[in-house]
């Protein structure tokens, strides 16, 4: 008997928030999938609790020679690249190493697929997320697939130049190679560092006792925030199409930080965050982007992609994670991932 069995999607950077989420999203559909993740990354090991069912492996996304020998092992069917460097603040401290993982990193992957489709006579399908830093001081609200990049920090060139990349290779060489301009999408695995999570964490703790003020910088400044798992659903159904193409992935709508903060603390019953929260100078960025919010139009009519999940919902859903995470001092559990 002949055993039939689903197709097979490598996940660079599976550890990370989009990794989970698009991983589980993969596995409930009947995929294999084989996620990578950076050697001696500290973030991997308390995702077990995520990953149950994928095959993980370490790989460095700079290791061309590696990446190589991983496709030819698996020959998979689309390849999500999806590890990176992520903090657009830390990227200013950091622009080297975010040039050779950001954008280096994609080069050599796609020229790797070129010498994979010379060899075999085909390519995995390959996702490329873009990010909506790209777009920087716009003249255009909502942004579209269309409007000029100008990037306001080294995160953001950075990502500009893998989008623009993959587009390239994909027109030079027909490689099917998709962009998701990624506008921001929140959960509760957002690591500790992002402005989310430190509200989400920071509320958290003055709902128990356990402080009494958060510190934060500009609050002046509006994203236009999602749900992670909508977003990692839009991804699958990009490499799903005939033909591939650029994208934006957002809800259409950007909120103030304030905006965030006003959700979070009403989650714990306070009506005033000002009473809790103080500003620190030394928390600005260098260049910072005020409003960036992204129009769906061509995801929801070519994808049928919608977003399930409200602004309110997602931030009250990570306050009270977060919460029965300081409860319970169970940082990571299955039952985080959705709000019930």
């Amino acid at each position: 008997m002949t055993t039939v069995t689903g197709p097979t999607a490598l996940i660079t950077g599976v550890g990370g928030q989009d990794g989970v989420y698009l991983a589980r999203h993969l596995l409930s559909l009947g995929y294999t999938v084989v996620g990578t993740t950076k050697p001696g990354s500290t973030s991997a090991p308390g995702r077990g609790a995520y990953l149950d069912g994928v095959d993980v492996r370490p790989l460095d996304q700079r290791d061309k020679a590696g990446f190589e020998t991983t496709l030819e092992e698996l020959h998979p069917d689309e390849i999500y690249n999806l590890a990176g460097f992520t903090s657009v603040g830390a990227s200013w401290g950091q622009a080297e190493v975010v040039a050779e993982t950001n954008g280096l990193a994609v080069l050599k992957m796609l020229e790797v697929l070129i010498g994979f489709r010379e060899r075999h006579g085909h390519a995995p399908r390959f996702f490329q997320p873009s990010s909506s830093e790209m777009f920087g001081i716009s003249d255009q609200q909502p942004q579209t697939e269309g409007t000029p990049h100008h990037p306001r920090s080294p995160y953001a060139a950075t990502k500009s130049f893998a989008h623009h990349l993959t587009v390239n290779y994909r027109e030079s060489y027909g490689l099917f190679a998709s962009t998701g301009t990624l506008y921001n999408h929140e959960s509760p695995l957002r690591p500790a560092q992002f402005v989310t999570r430190k509200i989400s964490r920071g509320v958290a703790e003055i709902a128990l006792g356990r402080r009494e003020t958060l510190t934060l910088g500009n609050l002046d400044i509006r994203r236009d925030w999602g749900f992670a798992a909508d977003y990692a659903r839009a991804m699958h159904l990009m490499l799903q199409l005939d033909d591939p193409h650029d994208f934006i992935v957002a809800t259409g709508r950007s909120r103030s930080l304030s905006d965030l903060l006003y959700v979070a603390f009403a989650t714990i019953g306070l009506d005033d965050p000002s009473v809790y929260v103080r500003q620190d100078p030394a928390l600005m960025r260098p260049a910072d982007v005020v409003d960036l919010y992204g129009d769906p139009a061509k995801a929801r009519e070519e994808l049928d992609w919608e977003p399930t999940l409200s602004f309110e919902r997602i931030i009250e859903h990570m306050v009270l994670t977060d919460i029965e995470r300081l409860r319970s001092g169970v940082e990571e559990s299955p039952e985080y991932l959705f709000p019930t």
